[in-house]
């Protein structure tokens, strides 16, 4: 198991914090002082606690200087809470103005009209520029055309892979121009003498990335049929279907072991690895491993967990919450600081921004991590997500090499058909 395998699950690991500072219920007080009125805005966050409260203080800190007009107070709850409490205050016409989502509550809300539409203040903001963001990273945030959040800050599943391995065994590194064909082949000759080639959860996560990587879609246009019982859908069940017990081990072999992938890398006896940026921290005593972009199919499509920063509709100063949320996710010192922090990353076109990250080793490609961003496998969402997911989960568990990957697709999608009903 991964330290950060998924956003949602990773982020419930957040220990439960107190209010870093106070403030009001409601959604803008203003406070008369010498300089005229001050509008003070209520920011709700998860992410930055409990280990980047200081940065975020940091940020909060230039901005006012910036700013002088606007006070920010920020309130934080574990992830667990979070959206409990979120929604506990929306019902009771206390929502904060501003506030994290991560992608799949980003949906939920867009869809239920409760985000202010950015477009409005941004198009009056004549300093803002909307490429300075990464594309890909700020469509996922719009509904409709409109802009109802801004990327906030980004982790990207990467391919790992151990350059001692593979020297060890004569085989070319992986290339950014990698197919499945190629890394199969590589992993069948890394396999041996108590060395696995590689290793691929096969599971809800995995599978709607290898759709998309095979050409795919999970759903048809208006959600309202799953698609994924295609031929596409089959190639990609397949190919997770094609590793365990052959080049990376089985679930009977990792027997809920924690972190039983991390020790198999970390002691070489693990060539390639499908796992995530949050793993850089754990292996930075390692020196003998790269990362490069997955491998797709007919395409590229990397998994790409993400959160975002909205305001809240019915916030009664639009402008000002616009000017923290545009600081907050596209300022130096934010960049800076998520940097120098080892925060999440903030989805900047400009990589020169984060040139220090760059300029970190292992990994040496790290350049890869931004690559991802161009082909995002964005997550299926419905109304009924956790149901979903555990159907998925079910259904590959039970399925094996000769299992009717057909039929079990077919059955799979009319469980989830009647989950959009």
């Amino acid at each position: 198991m991964t330290v950060r395998r998924y956003a949602r699950q990773a982020a419930a690991l957040i220990v439960a914090v107190g209010t870093l500072a106070a403030c009001a219920k409601g959604s803008i007080t203003k406070n008369n002082d010498a300089g005229g009125a001050t509008t003070t805005l209520h920011y709700f966050t998860f992410s930055a606690a409990p280990d980047h409260l200081k940065d975020l203080d940091k940020i909060v800190q230039a901005f006012e200087a910036q700013n002088p007009k606007i006070k920010v107070t920020v309130e934080s709850a574990p992830f667990a809470d979070y959206f409990t409490k979120l929604q506990t205050a929306f019902a009771g016409g206390t929502a904060p103005d501003t506030f994290e989502l991560d992608y799949q509550d980003f949906v939920s809300y867009s869809s239920s009209g409760s985000l202010l539409d950015l477009s409005g203040p941004a198009g009056k903001d004549g300093s803002y520029q909307s490429s300075v963001y990464e594309p890909t990273s700020l469509s996922a945030f719009q509904a409709a055309g409109k802009q109802y959040a801004m990327p906030e800050s980004f982790s990207t599943v990467v391919l790992l892979y151990n350059k001692k391995l593979f020297d060890a065994a004569g085989v070319a590194y992986p290339t950014a121009d990698w197919t499945w064909a190629d890394e199969s082949a590589a992993a069948a000759k890394l396999t041996g003498k108590g060395v696995f080639g590689d290793y691929q959860p096969v599971s809800f996560f995995e599978f709607y990335k290898a759709l998309d990587q095979a050409g795919g879609s999970f759903f048809n246009a208006d959600k309202t049929k799953a698609t994924f019982n295609s031929p596409a859908g089959v190639k990609a069940a397949q190919w997770l279907l094609s590793k365990p017990g052959i080049t990376m081990p089985t679930l009977a072999q990792i027997g809920g072991t924690p972190d039983y992938d991390t020790n198999l890398f970390k002691t070489n006896k693990l060539a390639m690895w499908h796992n995530g940026i949050w793993q850089f921290a754990t292996l930075k005593d390692k020196s003998d491993w790269d990362v490069v972009v997955e491998p797709g199919d007919t395409q590229k499509a990397s998994a790409v967990f993400q959160n975002a920063v909205a305001a809240s509709k019915t916030t009664t100063h639009p402008d000002a919450s616009w000017k923290w949320l545009k600081f907050l996710t596209s300022s130096t010192v934010m960049a800076q600081t998520r940097v120098d922090t080892s925060w999440e990353l903030p989805p900047l076109a400009d990589a020169g921004v984060l040139k220090n990250y760059l300029a970190q080793s292992p990994p040496a490609n790290r350049q890869a991590v931004f690559d991802s961003l161009k082909a995002q496998a964005l997550t299926p969402v419905i109304a009924q997500q956790q149901k979903m997911q555990d159907i998925l989960d079910k259904a590959f568990q039970g399925a094996s090499k000769g299992t009717d990957l057909q039929k079990l697709l077919d059955d799979t999608a009319a469980k989830v058909d009647a989950l959009l009903k």
